[in-house]
């Protein structure tokens, strides 16, 4: 399966829903990143996906955005695809 990351917060319910449809779809391990531990992680985050919201979501090296776009992505079909492995 492809690998999972994950920018979250420790309160952030669209962080809970997000982990919940990618652990139904199959995926044992994500990768959190602690924004609010972290000056420097909220950082990189931001400069790598120009937003300043949790969960931001990559799978593999592409990132999906947050939880509506995970939805969204799922809805279309789309999620599956990019968790299987080439």
């Amino acid at each position: 399966m492809t690998p999972v990351k994950m920018y979250t917060t420790a309160v952030c319910p669209y962080c809970t829903r997000a982990k919940q449809i990618l652990k139904a779809r199959g995926v044992q391990h994500i990768e959190e990143v602690r924004i609010d531990l972290s000056d420097e992680e909220r950082d990189r985050m931001m400069a790598l996906t120009g937003r300043r919201t949790v969960p931001q979501i990559f799978i593999g090296d592409t990132h999906v955005g947050g939880c509506d776009d995970l939805m969204a992505l799922d809805s279309r079909g789309g999620l599956q695809a990019l968790l299987e492995p080439n």
